[in-house]
């Protein structure tokens, strides 16, 4: 390259002309660097705006919430641009790029054994920990995954790691269960893929292949799967034959009703990430296949107005002003429409279907029911679903335990490793696994 020196001639006109080797300087590089740091402010401020959304003081690690908020809205954005293309359904645009992070093989240490089999047609990933020289059966946590009904696998990082860490410390047979996702399949087909397999793995035959202790045998999920997961136990409560299978229930702030969409922790948690209350009502419609256009109706929870006589009974069961203590309850006012869109329950009456919504069931069902644990998050729409439920199980003579979490948001238990890693997600995966321990 040949080199050059500028030079500037009366009237402020600059030239070029030979020199010995040197690098253009002056103002028209100055120009250049200036250009180029207003752009680089403009990309940082962009970005700073996209990240940047308020949270509480109390919320654990805010800028590292943000960063992982901004990251899953940013998967959504995509996912939605190629479902707008007509080349793949959003959900499964977004489900490939949340697996293709986080997949991983099933991989065995000295510690934990992991395998990927199908217990009545259905996958499951079964985590063998080594058994107490003392205990020759080992206890044993059928666990579901969260997501809702849509997202995520038992075969991603965030979940073999958790119940990884669950079969080391508690010496236990974790079963995750892979259930069907929506869009491939809707409610309550994922309720009948957790029951199957769960059924399969409590025969005598399968419990001895395993060494499992058939008188400490749990289920677990978090988030979609503790929804799944309290189905479960509900179903198994109305069979004779099952109704004394499970020893306990660990509910994971888990989704357990689609009626009221304007509890105190709805209200207070509308725009809080990873689950803001529009996208949570969005969830719940995909699960039942239902129509979009009833999203914003739901919000406001015309779907289950006075004039909807299906819904009012049902209403009466998760009535939080009774049912949540004043220290919830604050200042915040039911939303009860006296008319509404009648429409939407007849189109989607799964909305009222207990096996959607536990929290709705029968006290005669929930006084069958086995020991509880219940973790609640401050930062969580799902929050007073759980208190609620907590509630109506203690009034039905099931013992809880309700562990609640002031520096939680949803989906922190997940969240233990690098970079991903909160200390409220390490706090509440310990003590999840320390009431396993002391209560299986």
């Amino acid at each position: 390259m040949n080199s050059c020196r500028w030079q500037k001639l009366a009237g402020g006109l600059w030239v070029v002309s030979p020199s010995p080797p040197c690098q253009p300087t002056g103002e028209p590089s100055r120009g250049r660097m200036r250009s180029s740091c207003v752009l680089l402010t403009a990309l940082v401020a962009l970005a700073a705006y996209y990240v940047y959304i308020p949270l509480p003081s109390s919320v654990s690690d805010p800028w590292k919430l943000m960063l992982l908020d901004a990251t899953f809205r940013g998967a959504q954005q995509v996912s939605n641009l190629i479902h707008s293309l007509g080349l793949s359904h959003h959900l499964i645009a977004l489900n490939f790029i949340i697996v293709s992070f986080g997949k991983k093989s099933a991989w065995s240490s000295a510690q934990v054994k992991v395998t990927d089999t199908d217990f009545d047609g259905v996958e499951v990933r079964v985590f063998e920990g080594s058994p107490k020289p003392e205990e020759p059966l080992r206890r044993s946590v059928v666990y579901i995954h969260g997501g809702g009904w849509a997202l995520a696998s038992a075969k991603i990082r965030y979940y073999d790691e958790l119940c990884t860490a669950m079969a080391e410390e508690l010496n236990a047979v974790i079963v995750s269960i892979e259930y069907r996702l929506v869009p491939q399949v809707y409610f309550p087909e994922q309720i009948h893929d957790v029951i199957h397999a769960t059924k399969y793995f409590l025969q005598p035959e399968v419990l001895q292949k395993y060494k499992v202790d058939p008188g400490r045998i749990g289920i677990s999920g978090d988030s979609a799967g503790g929804n799944l997961a309290a189905a479960l136990g509900q179903q198994f409560a109305q069979d004779a034959n099952l109704r004394n299978k499970l020893k306990l229930q660990a509910l994971i702030y888990p989704v357990l009703q689609a009626l009221d969409f304007n509890t105190p922790s709805y209200q207070q948690n509308v725009n809080t990430p990873i689950l803001p209350r529009h996208v949570m009502v969005k969830y719940w419609v995909d699960y039942f296949k239902g129509n979009y256009d009833f999203v914003q109706a739901m919000i406001v929870n015309n779907h289950t107005s006075l004039e909807v006589e299906e819904a009012v009974t049902l209403r009466a069961r998760l009535n939080w002003t009774s049912l949540l203590p004043a220290s919830i309850t604050k200042n915040y006012q039911p939303v009860m429409q006296t008319t509404g869109n009648a429409r939407i329950v007849q189109e989607i009456p799964q909305l009222l279907d207990a096996r959607s919504s536990p929290l709705i069931a029968d006290q005669e069902v929930l006084q069958h029911l086995p020991k509880t644990y219940i973790l609640t998050c401050e930062h969580d729409v799902l929050r007073d679903d759980g208190v609620m439920y907590a509630k109506r199980l203690e009034s039905a003579g099931v013992e809880v335990t309700l562990d609640h979490f002031e520096d939680g948001f949803h989906g922190c238990m997940i969240f233990t490793s690098w970079p991903t890693n909160f200390s409220v997600g390490i706090r509440t995966r310990d003590s999840y696994i320390k009431w396993l321990d002391q209560n299986l």
